[in-house]
């Protein structure tokens, strides 16, 4: 008898639509799959087959057979089964029936949609950054699973990452990074390159996750994540490719065009240097200094004299890895993930992180300020009771508050009414709530540009708060 048919299948977790990765416990426990039931793994063209069944051990993992090792990781199984490489093991390991773990854990996300209650409909303020509207967990089910679909049938669905993010209603990518990261995992997709490596307009198709790579592929990171035990993910710092420039087709130049051709172009698009290109090869550069030294060897000189050796990097290079290199040669080739190039030029990055030192320094002011009116106007006894229930942070000063803190005290009904300004207390808990995550995201060094009125909403809190602080 199946053991699912004898009690009543239980939840399906519709948290699991916007939370964590699905696990072989998580199938366990809706009904889906059975303890001892049956795995296998068959690898056609090596003429191999592995043998494995689910275990409720350890909490719901896979035991390869006959060896008795337990993974709660289907990928780590997978690896461990065959002894190299790195592989999909959702995709990997069937069932007797022909069905893969895939294709049961979608099982566990569509029931987890259909029990998950309709969510009221987002605050889609256009002024806050995303062009895409915001979903909710069914739609964004939904999308991902037609996403999925169309990668299966070989027509993979391609959307500037500034889109995707906006299926969550993020601005930019930060701390929603993981989520989105899971919730692709779920339904068995990345992007392609990825979405954490490339600038916000650039465009990245949802494919599957690939099905089997070598030793050595980035890929094998996943075998701790899959569904096994969750282990903190290092945050990624910013790459190469997160720099809009890097990411977009350069102007260049042939390796047989005149000097003349290189000087027109460098003064119509006021560039500083220019990529030679045989194709897609990279010959060099050629630059304002580059030309003005063959010209003082040589007054008949050439393009070919004057063309200098250029520095290339991949799209996905650790951005502070090259700023060393970047200063000693005031710009960078970088090859992006379709064997394009994109420039990156000490000029790129300054603007692309000079920007946010104006919202930086206040934000500084708004915490100095939102600190001093609560410690002003409330004994700490009182903030601990809303921001410390049980005690457990052990708070014994106002300095040890956090942002998030400032919000709960100022979004608390009663504390907001000892203060007794003449102000909508949700209107201002929300914009406080807005203004965190502009902090969360400079506090990260988040890359991506912040929405055009941060400032302005972190300026008018500042406005209101040197009006009411003395009231």
């Amino acid at each position: 008898m199946n053991e699912a048919a004898e009690s009543p299948r239980p939840s399906a977790h519709p948290y699991l639509l916007d939370g964590r990765r699905v696990r072989i416990a998580d199938l366990l426990a809706a009904g889906l799959l059975t303890n001892r039931q049956p795995l296998k793994f068959a690898r056609k063209k090596k003429g191999k087959l592995h043998q494995a069944e689910v275990t409720h051990e350890q909490g719901g993992a896979i035991r390869l057979l006959p060896s008795g090792q337990i993974y709660r990781s289907p990928s780590s199984a997978a690896r461990a089964a065959v002894g190299y490489g790195s592989f999909d093991g959702w995709t990997a390991w069937q069932l007797d029936d022909g069905q893969d773990l895939d294709a049961v854990r979608q099982q566990l996300l569509d029931q987890a949609m259909e029990e998950t209650a309709p969510n009221p409909p987002e605050d889609e303020t256009a002024d806050d950054g995303p062009t895409a509207a915001v979903l909710n967990e069914k739609e964004r089910h939904l999308r991902l699973r037609a996403a999925r679909q169309a990668a299966a049938e070989g027509s993979p669905q391609t959307l500037p990452v500034r889109e995707l993010l906006g299926w969550w209603g993020e601005y930019g990518r930060g701390v929603v990074t993981e989520k989105i990261e899971t919730a692709l995992a779920n339904h068995g997709l990345v992007t392609v390159p990825p979405f954490t490596q490339v600038s916000l307009d650039t465009a990245v198709q949802l494919q599957r996750e690939p099905a089997e790579e070598e030793p050595g592929d980035a890929a094998s990171a996943r075998d701790d994540l899959d569904g096994g035990e969750e282990r903190p993910v290092r945050e990624p710092g910013p790459t190469v490719g997160t720099i809009a420039s890097a990411m977009g087709e350069v102007v260049s130049i042939s390796p047989h065009s005149t000097l003349e051709n290189a000087v027109t172009l460098l003064l119509l698009n006021d560039f500083s240097q220019l990529p030679v290109m045989a194709g897609r090869q990279l010959k060099g550069a050629v630059t304002w200094k580059s030309i003005a030294q063959a010209r003082h060897r040589n007054a008949d000189c050439t393009l070919t004299d004057a063309v200098v050796d250029a520095r290339e990097v991949r799209f996905d290079h650790d951005l502070v890895d090259v700023l060393p290199v970047l200063a000693d040669t005031d710009f960078l080739l970088v090859r992006g993930a379709r064997g394009e190039i994109g420039i990156l030029t000490v000029a790129d990055v300054a603007l692309a992180y000079g920007t946010q030192a104006t919202p930086f320094l206040l934000i500084g002011e708004l915490d100095r300020r939102l600190r001093a009116v609560i410690a002003d106007r409330f004994d700490l006894p009182d903030v601990t009771a809303v921001c410390d229930r049980d005690g457990s942070r052990r708070l014994t000063s106002f300095d040890q508050l956090t942002f998030g803190d400032y919000l709960s005290v100022l979004g608390n009904r009663e504390r907001w009414e000892e203060l007794g300004w003449p102000l909508d207390r949700g209107a201002f808990a929300k914009r406080l709530e807005e203004i965190r995550k502009i902090r969360n995201d400079l506090m990260h060094f988040n890359p991506d540009p912040l929405p055009h009125n941060a400032e302005a909403k972190i300026r008018g809190v500042i406005a209101i708060l040197r009006q009411y602080a003395d009231c």
